[in-house]
């Protein structure tokens, strides 16, 4: 926040604005700590351990994320290894804990693997998921006169830079005419976006789900356009190479994916007790956990690594690269794994659905 220049008392967030940053603050801060490796020195925080057996698989998650999931639908129970959790704030620094061998796997969205081996990171994708795109969206103020996405050409945008939010901007915008230039985009985390979009202080804000669903129900925003059409929808596992070598390990990474994989198929069946303990979980509201939800996180069927997924990211790879926001073109598939590919329907499977309104209240 900054501070007035007469006289030098900052202001203070008004009441409703610290409400509403509180539980994006528990969803992507993780304490402090300046422990080696998965401690601290990726940004990541030691969490619990799940499980017994000779076995320890490092899983890296997100708050809200696979543990939480997983334990939801009880596919924590009766593990034959162990689970060591540790969390992150986002993608990013998680990959960099896999790349570090800190990590042995974790789940992230469909940017960041591309950041990652960019930089030619020791990362295998080796588990995706197909989900709906409808919470990938760029939002304005009810009350804002941009009606089209050509409309938002001179406008100041909010994005987390490397997000799957940033790459759906830069694909909305050139559908819409536009290139990156002619915006000018803030590189916001999604608390600073939130009071900078709150306050006006941006005209829109490009972000995915659960924020979505809280600044629609929370924060007077409107949908302007969604990733529908252009993303796509897709989320990974991303293991180092190190633990898919070692057999024990492989088998129990094995075995993980095909936990998550019962996981969601339990989310989707039960969206209320899964919106209940994710909103316990992160802070959200209760309903706006059930709009998230209803409107992406419990749409995801796990699919294959096939070739149509592979191509989708080497085009992803190659729109930051022709931007210069990665050092160069790069081989995306060399970066994949497909060993845990059997049975697993096709990547452009159809995500599963729920009924909501327009303005994103869950039905």
């Amino acid at each position: 926040m900054q501070a007035a220049p007469s006289p030098p008392t900052p202001p203070r967030a008004s009441p409703l604005l610290s409400l509403l940053i509180l539980p994006l603050l528990l969803l992507t801060a993780t304490a402090c700590g300046g422990a080696s490796r998965a401690d601290g020195s990726h940004g990541g925080t030691r969490g619990g351990t799940d499980g017994k057996g000779p076995v320890t698989l490092n899983v890296g998650d997100q708050k809200g994320g696979s543990e939480s999931i997983l334990r939801a639908a009880g596919e924590l129970d009766d593990l034959p290894y162990r689970i060591q959790w540790s969390t992150f704030t986002s993608g990013p620094p998680l990959l960099e804990a896999v790349n570090a061998g800190a990590v042995d796997v974790g789940g992230v969205g469909n940017t960041p693997p591309v950041f990652a081996a960019a930089a030619h990171s020791k990362i295998k994708v080796v588990a995706a998921t197909h989900g709906s795109s409808a919470g990938e969206a760029v939002l304005v103020k009810k009350d804002s006169p941009i009606r089209r996405t050509a409309e938002l050409k001179g406008k100041s945008i909010a994005v987390a830079q490397g997000s799957s939010a940033h790459y759906q901007l830069i694909a909305s915008l050139r559908k819409a005419g536009l290139s990156p230039q002619e915006v000018t985009l803030n590189h916001l985390q999604p608390a600073d976006a939130l009071a900078a979009f709150t306050r006006g202080r941006v005209d829109a804000w490009a972000v995915w789900d659960p924020y979505t669903s809280q600044a629609l129900d929370q924060s007077d925003a409107r949908v302007l356009t969604t990733g529908e059409g252009v993303v796509n929808g897709l989320s990974f596992q991303v293991a180092a190479p190190a633990a898919l070598a070692d057999g024990k390990k492989s088998a129990a990474l094995k075995d993980y994916v095909d936990r998550l994989r019962r996981a969601q198929d339990w989310v989707h069946r039960h969206p209320d007790a899964w919106a209940k303990a994710w909103a316990k979980e992160t802070g959200l509201p209760r309903d706006v956990a059930l709009a998230a939800v209803k409107r992406t996180r419990g749409t995801a069927v796990t699919v294959a690594l096939d070739r149509p997924a592979v191509a989708s990211e080497q085009r992803i790879a190659d729109t930051f690269a022709e931007l210069k926001l990665v050092p160069g073109r790069f081989d995306f598939s060399s970066f994949v794994d497909t060993r845990f590919n059997a049975g697993l329907p096709p990547s452009g499977t159809a995500p599963r659905t729920y009924p909501y309104s327009s303005q994103g209240k869950a039905g």
